[in-house]
């Protein structure tokens, strides 16, 4: 009898599975890497058939370390980096390029132009977002426009276009499904959140013909089955879809208004419950389908910061001060503060509260007896100081306070992070049990739909507390900190 989960957790830097039993308990997780292209400075691309592999790889040796068959496997979740775009031939499969990565700046004029023109209003009112090229609309022009002959074929609607789930529910349906979820259509740029369907108008402002767009589903329901596999076999539902971020909040049980949690992953992302009615940030932040489970439907306010994680592996890997990431956290620890150093992680420009591309990542304050473990504490402050404004954001804008900050991701395992950020917010940060909570919200989903569990109130009972960060700092100590900070942010 069918009765594991497999949940597909599809990131930036890698793809992650899990296999799941009814109770909640991990039986498998595995996880590849993926390859990072940057054909030219502030470019970013991923290979869309390596994404494939590494599902593909990460499913079968999922299933060989669970010990289970195949067979077993009751439905499967997805859950995906979210703007990434990758448009592919609809009778063939084949990429018609590399898929262009959320982080990739390289429309950053395109949006400068159409805020020039007035449209951002316009675009913010029927998306809940702002223009600029972390979205896949502006990716989707780029394409089209510089890919020979790709205009022509998308009109005729011989091209499909997607973001990572619909690639990977595609490729595991034979081609069958070609679907999104409201998530992952929140994120494009092309789809209005009050209607919930793809809007007319802004397919012709981004010139994205609409034959080129998948259908918009639910966040928990069947889409399709598996197909032409051969890792898994036929009849298999895909039932669970949500973009990474939503997912963790549905993970992370905020089924309540108000309730949030963090993600600190390649970036850092911050989400809010706001319930049944949109609303349009004044201070910077997204709005964005939280789910959608039936007829209800759930927004969510979310801050954005590119870069968290992937700050630790700059260091790793452009810097070589660490060989692998968690060892940033012994490294910062020699030294008792980072004193008057600071790092900005505008690596790949700021996102919420200031959206700008143009920014670059700066390190301040270095003196002659600044050492490896100063930068290392202050890479890890940075990005505490990125959350923090996107928390008093997000507390401005709804008038809702933030009493327990629950986090995840890998980065929230870094404990002096965790107590920092406790400190900075003057809040406890609780950190679950059950780390891996993107992968989890996938599960959840695709249970839901298949029967596997009952309620969001089965699952809310499941969530467990794991180590709680109360905070530490002073006042004193909070205002030095972040006005270092805010005369870092200016000089970006």
């Amino acid at each position: 009898m069918a009765q594991y989960i497999l949940a597909i957790d599809q990131g930036t830097t890698g793809t992650t599975c899990l296999v799941v039993d009814k109770k909640m308990a991990i039986k498998a997780k595995v996880s590849q890497e993926l390859r990072q292209i940057y054909p030219k400075a502030g470019w970013v691309e991923h290979n869309l058939e390596e994404i494939w592999q590494s599902v593909e790889g990460a499913v079968g040796a999922a299933l060989r370390t669970a010990g289970i068959k195949p067979t077993q496997i009751a439905a499967i979740g997805i859950t995906n980096q979210r703007e990434t775009t990758g448009i592919w031939d609809r009778r063939t499969g084949k990429p018609i390029y590399n898929a262009i990565v959320w982080q990739c700046r390289r429309t950053a004029d395109d949006c400068r132009a159409l805020k020039e023109q007035g449209k951002e209003r316009f675009v913010r009112e029927r998306t809940g977002l702002v223009l600029d090229p972390y979205f896949s609309a502006t990716k989707v022009r780029w394409l089209l426009e510089h890919v020979k002959g790709a205009r022509a074929r998308a009109e005729r609607g011989d091209l499909a276009f997607g973001t990572i789930d619909t690639f990977v529910t595609w490729r595991l349906t034979g081609g069958a499904a070609h679907v999104t979820d409201v998530t992952n259509a929140s994120r494009t740029l092309l789809f209005n959140i009050k209607k919930l369907a793809w809007d007319p108008a802004l397919c012709e402002l981004f010139w994205a013909p609409q034959a080129l767009l998948p259908e918009v589903k639910a966040s928990s329901e069947v889409y399709g089955t598996t197909k032409g596999l051969s890792f898994l076999p036929d009849g298999i539902p895909i039932a669970g879809i949500a973009g990474d971020q939503q997912a963790a909040l549905f993970g992370q049980a905020c089924f309540g208004v108000g309730e949030s949690k963090c993600t600190y992953g390649t970036g850092a992302f911050l989400l809010m419950n706001i319930g049944a009615k949109p609303i349009i940030s004044k201070r910077g932040l997204l709005t964005t389908l939280a789910w959608k489970l039936g007829d209800e439907v759930a927004y969510a306010l979310e801050g954005s910061a590119f870069i968290a994680g992937a700050a630790v592996q700059w260091m790793r890997d452009g810097l070589g001060m660490v060989k692998e990431a968690p060892e940033i956290e012994t490294l910062a620890r020699t030294v008792k503060s980072s004193g008057n150093v600071v790092f900005v992680p505008a690596l790949v420009g700021l996102g919420a509260p200031h959206w700008r591309p143009e920014a670059r990542g700066l390190l301040a304050g270095i003196s002659r007896d600044t050492t490896s473990g100063h930068l290392a504490r202050a890479v890890l402050e940075g990005i505490g100081f990125q959350v923090y404004e996107l928390a008093e954001a997000m507390r401005a804008d709804t008038g809702l306070d933030i009493p327990t900050f629950k986090v995840d991701g890998g980065a929230s395992a870094n404990d002096l992070l965790m107590q920092f950020q406790s400190g900075l917010l003057g809040a406890p940060v609780v950190r679950p049990k059950m780390l891996e909570t993107t992968a989890f919200g996938a599960a959840f989903l695709a249970g839901l739909a298949t029967g596997v569990w009952h309620s969001k109130e089965e699952i809310r009972r499941s969530w467990r507390s794991g180590k709680r960060f109360a905070p530490r700092m002073s006042e004193a100590e909070r205002e030095h900190h972040l006005g270092k900070w805010r005369r870092a942010v200016k000089a970006a």
